[in-house]
């Protein structure tokens, strides 16, 4: 077995089972992509079995603290049972799920998401990459489907010196799929679709909206950065909950989403004059709104990843500030926005110190009622508070 070892100091983040080691940790030695290495203390104390990357600046990721394990399938086909066993022991309210959510479940660089009787993977680090086809063949044997495809696709493929890849694995068929979440339909296609298709991790923050709607009566709703329309959905099954015959525009900069966006409105039995897509740009027609005059009860931020890392949050935290105070200036009093950040590089106590500068700057106060994360099937754990990258807040204006 190929050893690496750390320098002196460096293996504290690895004894409190922080799964990363960084390439500046390393004094001594190497492997090939993916392959499993022992990882040693400057001492020669054990210890990690990694998955190596010599091409990426986390330069191993840990399978197992325990010495005595084996790293081979059987090793990730009992992993892989631990985490949908997981599943099925969260409040999940819906038949789209996320199944394997990385380090949290032990598997770094693999996701795993199931859509009804199809289930769709990432390979996005070296080490799951070495081992896709007994992970491929563990997973339909645990979860009895037939229908396996890769999006090996985001952008972390690169970091770790590997291409593209995209395409069934196991199976064929179509990539068009239906999933039903709460008490609503949501369309879906798991080729082109963002992710690996879907926004997964935010469905319960789409059922508090939709709650929250109804309990307000809100009648004029604002969705940014909508993609396909899941807040616009809940929104209006909100209206509909409450008797309201309210209204919701969503903004989006991609024709297809918006066109999904309709379809949804359509699927769920919701009249097309409730629902009014803007193909534009978020900030610009913020600025519009507040220029023409127009309020709204309830407004959604789900911007895209501004700050991938923490170098980026700087410059994150400015447009995080920004389109805020345009959204809470744009707010009835009474009125709720729900803000979200899904960057790594900006910690939940920064982000609400930035939504706290928009409110100052847009003099606007307001409480916060809940926090936010993502659903429980795409969890953090006690030992990697990095797995905490999504993260809202709910603001009740005065």
């Amino acid at each position: 077995m190929k050893t690496i070892r750390l320098r002196e100091g460096k293996e504290k983040s690895l004894l409190r089972r922080h799964p990363w080691v960084f390439e500046s940790a390393i004094a001594r030695g190497g492997a090939d992509a993916g392959e499993t290495v022992r990882v040693e203390a400057a001492d020669g104390r054990f210890l990690a079995w990694a998955a190596f990357s010599p091409a990426s600046r986390i330069r191993a990721r840990a399978w197992s603290f325990d010495e005595g394990q084996r790293i081979d399938a059987a090793f990730l086909r009992e992993r892989l049972a631990q985490a949908i066993a997981a599943r099925g022991r969260f409040d999940i309210r819906s038949d789209g799920v996320r199944l394997v959510h990385g380090e949290a479940d032990g598997l770094p660089g693999l996701v795993v998401d199931r859509y009804g009787d199809t289930l769709v993977a990432q390979f996005g680090a070296a080490g799951a990459e070495r081992w896709k086809k007994p992970l491929a063949d563990a997973l339909c044997a645990l979860t009895g489907l037939t229908r396996l495809y890769e999006r090996s696709d985001a952008s972390v493929r690169g970091l770790e010196g590997l291409p593209e890849a995209t395409g069934w694995l196991r199976g064929e068929g179509a990539t068009e799929l239906t999933i039903a979440e709460h008490d609503w339909k949501l369309t879906l296609d798991i080729a082109t679709g963002h992710k690996t298709g879907f926004y997964l991790d935010q469905r319960d923050s789409r059922k508090l909206f939709a709650d929250t709607v109804a309990r307000l009566g809100s009648q004029r709703v604002l969705n940014c950065y909508c993609y396909t329309g899941g807040f616009t959905v809940a929104a209006l099954a909100g209206m509909r909950a409450a008797g309201v015959a309210g209204h919701v525009t969503s903004i989006d900069s991609s024709g297809p989403a918006l066109a999904r966006v309709q379809a949804h409105v359509a699927l769920n039995g919701f009249a097309a004059d409730r629902s009014e897509c803007l193909d534009a740009d978020v900030n610009a027609s913020l600025r519009r709104f507040g220029a023409e005059g127009r309020r709204f009860d309830a407004i959604v931020l789900d911007p895209p990843k501004f700050a991938p890392t923490a170098a980026h949050a700087e410059r994150a935290a400015r447009a995080y500030k920004d389109i805020n105070r345009l959204a809470l200036a744009l707010l009835e009093p009474g009125g709720v926005l729900f803000t979200y950040s899904c960057s790594g590089g900006i910690p939940a106590d920064l982000f609400h110190k930035i939504v706290a500068g928009a409110g100052i700057d847009a003099g606007v106060d307001g409480y916060i009622p809940q926090r936010m994360g993502g659903a429980p099937d795409h969890p953090m754990t006690i030992n990697f508070p990095e797995g905490e990258y999504l993260k809202g807040l709910v603001v009740m204006r005065r």
